[in-house]
C-alpha cells in the first residue's frame, strides 16, 4: 500500500495580504507565506523591504488593507479588540530593545508574563525556574536588568516569550544590539526552543547568522516577496535589483 501522506499543518497563514499607509505607501504588496508546525524561518531583506510591516501584522499591530492572515486556526483580520489578548498567547514575542521592566529583577519580568494570563501561583512557581534555568539564567534570578548584560537582558525577554508554552516565538532582530558572540548563544537558544516544536519566525539583517543556520529564508524586496526556499542563505541583495 502506498504509504499515506502527512496532513500538512499551517500555523500561520498570510493569503494575498497587502498593507497601505494612510500616507499612501505600500508596506507589503499581496503576500502569501505558509508557515507550518515546528518550522523555523527568517525574513530577510533591506529595511524598507517590509519585514516590520509584516511582523506587526502578525502581531496585530497593524490590519491589512487587503488579504487574510490566519494564526493557529484564528482568522485575524476582523478580531475584537477584546479578543486580541487571547489570540497573543498563541505569540511570544522577543524584540531588538528587550522591553524589560527596570523596576523588577529577572524573575518577575519572566512571572509577569504569567500573572497576565491569570495564571496561578503555583504554575508560576513551576514554570519560571524551569524556564530561566533553560536560559541558562537560574543564578540571576533576583537581578535586574540595569544589573545584566545584553545578552543576559536579551536571555531574560527570551524566557519572558515562551514562559507560558507558546506555539510560535516571533523574533524581530533579537541579536541587534547584541556582539557577534552574545548573538550566537541567543541563536543556539532559539534553535533549542525550535526543536522542543516552538515554530519560530524571525526578521533579521544578520547575514552570517542566516547563511550558518540553513533554515527556511524568505526575502522580501520593497514589499513582495521574491524568494521562499528552504535551507538557505541570505543570498546577495544586489542579485535582485
Amino acid at each position: 500500500m502506498p504509504k499515506k501522506q502527512e496532513r500538512k499543518i499551517f500555523l500561520i497563514n498570510i493569503e494575498h495580504v497587502s498593507k497601505v499607509y494612510p500616507n499612501g505607501s505600500a508596506g507589503v504588496k499581496d503576500i502569501s507565506i505558509h508557515i507550518e508546525k515546528g518550522e523555523f524561518v527568517f525574513f530577510v531583506g533591506s529595511s524598507g523591504s517590509g519585514k516590520s510591516t509584516l511582523i506587526k501584522l502578525l502581531l496585530k499591530e497593524l490590519d491589512p488593507t487587503e488579504g487574510k492572515i490566519t494564526i493557529n486556526n484564528t482568522i485575524t483580520n476582523d478580531l475584537p479588540r477584546e479578543k486580541i489578548p487571547y489570540l497573543r498567547r498563541n505569540l511570544g514575542v522577543v524584540f531588538q530593545d528587550f522591553r524589560l521592566l527596570p523596576n523588577k529583577t529577572v524573575y518577575e519580568n519572566v512571572a509577569f508574563a504569567m500573572q497576565v494570563i491569570e495564571a496561578s501561583s503555583k504554575q508560576i512557581r513551576r514554570n519560571v525556574p524551569a524556564v530561566l534555568s533553560l536560559v541558562g539564567l537560574a543564578k540571576k534570578s533576583r537581578s535586574y536588568p540595569s544589573q545584566l548584560s545584553g545578552g543576559e537582558q536579551q536571555r531574560t525577554a527570551l524566557a519572558r516569550a515562551i514562559v507560558n508554552n507558546p506555539p510560535i516565538l516571533i523574533c524581530d532582530e533579537p541579536t541587534g544590539n547584541l556582539d557577534p558572540g552574545t548573538a550566537w548563544d541567543i541563536m543556539d537558544l532559539l534553535d533549542d526552543i525550535n526543536k522542543r516544536g516552538t515554530t519560530v519566525v524571525m526578521a533579521t539583517h544578520a547575514k552570517d547568522i542566516v547563511d550558518m543556520m540553513q533554515k527556511r529564508v524568505v526575502t522580501l524586496r520593497r514589499g513582495q516577496v521574491i524568494r521562499d526556499i528552504q535551507k538557505g542563505g541570505y543570498g546577495d541583495e544586489t542579485e535582485f535589483n
